[in-house]
């Protein structure tokens, strides 16, 4: 298993950061998990293609969450070999009418999709490419999860749990991925120290974790309720028992000189497992005695 990070930003622009997105090699499988702003070009930059993603996993609706998804969508289908299997995509509701949004017969992308499909040099691509017959518009394997829902593979299972973010007006969740070589959550975005949210990182090996902003910085006590801080992360990753936790979701703010420093060494004393600072493009290491397996 290999984890990278795609982006490790936020909807603030960044030079530095690009936003959401993760990406796991488990064998032929390629996991990606949220896909915002600019982490299609990490992806590529990781030496990955659209064709390689096999699974998107999204966590919420946030525009920081989702915007490069209907790029690797589109980008898989049209550029892809004919007859490659359909891109699998699991999130929470209203999944389906986000992608009817996207690419349905309304949809943002309908007229782009009407004239790759009826166009006759976008037809003559598509047999050129082994295709036969009328060109199939983009038809995603749709899966609507909740938290308490499976999702199996070849050799690893994801699991679907709890977050607390942005409810009642998007739905969210978080991400437990197992294999034999370790565990992985991704915690989407999530605030506060949530006692569902911990029971379900319970033991993993790496905690990928929302962090926001510096705790104490915050106007208003709902904003850390509901927002990833380092303090409440630290707490969060010692109570469930967490090897490894890596920080991302970070604000421009926290890249000036000397903050990341301030954050590490003030979570320390909190929880005494390792911490990494995440960085674009980064790859992170299982903190198990069977990571090596994976290698």
């Amino acid at each position: 298993m290999k984890l990278t990070l795609l982006g490790t930003g936020t909807p603030a622009p960044s030079p530095r950061r690009r936003s959401s997105g993760y990406a796991i090699e488990i064998g032929d499988d390629l996991l990606v998990f949220d896909h915002g702003p600019g982490a299609h070009e990490r992806l590529l930059q990781a030496g990955y293609s659209a064709q390689d993603v096999t699974h998107v996993f999204l966590t919420h609706y946030h525009y920081d969450h989702l915007m490069d998804y209907p790029r690797l969508l589109l980008t898989r289908w049209d550029h892809g070999p004919a007859g490659q299997p359909e891109l699998k995509v699991h999130g929470p509701p209203p999944l389906q009418a986000i992608n009817d949004r996207v690419m349905g017969p309304q949809g943002l992308f309908a007229l782009d999709i009407a004239a790759r499909v009826d166009l006759p040099a976008s037809q003559a691509v598509f047999r050129a490419r082994g295709g036969s017959g009328a060109r199939p518009a983009p038809n995603p394997d749709l899966m609507e999860v909740a938290p308490g829902d499976v999702v199996t593979g070849n050799g690893w299972t994801v699991r679907v749990g709890p977050a607390r973010h942005a409810q009642p007006f998007l739905e969210c969740v978080s991400y437990r991925i197992e294999t034999e070589a370790g565990s992985v959550v991704y915690s989407g975005d999530n605030g506060g120290v949530y006692d569902p949210f911990v029971d379900f990182a319970r033991d993993a090996d790496v905690l990928i974790h929302m962090n926001h902003f510096l705790s104490g910085t915050e106007n208003d006590p709902e904003y850390r309720r509901t927002t990833g801080n380092h303090i409440d992360n630290a707490e969060t990753a010692r109570r469930a028992g967490v090897r490894t936790l890596v920080l991302t979701h970070f604000l421009p703010s926290l890249d000036r000189p000397g903050v990341k420093e301030q954050m590490v060494s003030e979570m320390r004393p909190i929880f005494p497992g390792t911490i990494v600072v995440g960085e674009d493009l980064m790859v992170v290491p299982l903190a198990s005695p069977k990571a090596h397996a994976a290698d």
